[in-house]
């Protein structure tokens, strides 16, 4: 389990940490033109497509919402918070594995790199929801204070990405098919929550079922407050919020029952 001499270690590794978020960055963008600027072109492009495509083209309707909008700025919340998940878990996944070598070469606490990854992918995030915000103040759609109810949404969702990466790059070290079948169960687990079509057109008894997916509260929250301009029924992000904490805990017991194995199972 987390204890406080595994806590210290890490924090003496937070330069180390704070370097290597910055190296993926480089990394990621190393031998491009632009740069760091892909950044911010990325999920500009996807915003313009989406904005033009849906309030321009197609105009479909949203339930409850008359704003050409709408459409747009529902896909986008449920999108781009999507994407976050996705690459949190996906990547948390074959953590230990894709880093085997230097695992193997550098003695630095474990858990390193999931903070490594979970840093890395939240200041990415974070510039994508900028530029995301800054089209809902040009656009006029600024939600105002309950933009603020994201942060608590997001932390859960950090929370139930990291707890099950943990737990699932833990296996995966032992199993590898884990990884594999986690880019299938992604796959279906986008369409069995509330991104790309509302809820509300779905039969009550589906819909009924699919709560039971964690992610359907929190991106409903997301659409709540970007699309809404509305708080979230915070009732309603006890279930995944309860969840996250539970997940956290067994991450954190796998981990700390086969982390000696690690390293020789590499």
């Amino acid at each position: 389990m987390i204890s406080v001499g595994m806590l210290r270690d890490v924090w003496a590794f937070r330069g180390f940490i704070a370097a290597s978020v910055k190296r993926e960055f480089h990394t990621r963008y190393r031998n491009t033109q632009f740069g760091f600027l892909w950044t911010i072109i990325q999920p500009l492009s996807m915003i313009t497509i989406y904005t033009l495509v849906f309030a321009e083209i197609m105009k479909p309707s949203l339930p409850g919402h008359d704003s050409r909008f709408a459409y747009s700025i529902y896909l986008c919340a449920g999108v781009l918070t999507w994407g976050f998940f996705s690459e949190l878990l996906g990547r948390s996944v074959g953590i230990f594995v894709q880093n085997a070598n230097l695992l193997k070469k550098i003695s630095f606490p474990k858990l390193c790199l999931p903070l490594i990854l979970t840093f890395s992918s939240l200041i990415n995030y974070a510039i994508v929801m900028a530029i995301f915000i800054a089209f809902l103040v040009v656009s006029g759609n600024f939600p105002g204070l309950p933009v603020v109810a994201a942060i608590p949404v997001i932390a859960i969702l950090v929370a139930f990405g990291i707890g099950l990466g943990i737990l699932l790059g833990t296996i995966n070290v032992f199993y590898r098919d884990v990884e594999q079948t986690m880019g299938i169960v992604l796959q279906f687990w986008f369409w069995l929550t509330p991104i790309v079509y509302a809820n509300k057109t779905l039969p009550p008894f589906a819909a009924a079922f699919l709560k039971w997916n964690p992610m359907w509260s929190l991106i409903n929250a997301m659409h709540t407050i970007f699309l809404d301009g509305r708080f979230p029924d915070w009732a309603s992000l006890i279930y995944p919020g309860v969840l996250s904490i539970g997940l956290v805990y067994l991450g954190m017991f796998a981990f700390w029952r086969l982390s000696g194995e690690i390293v020789d199972e590499l």
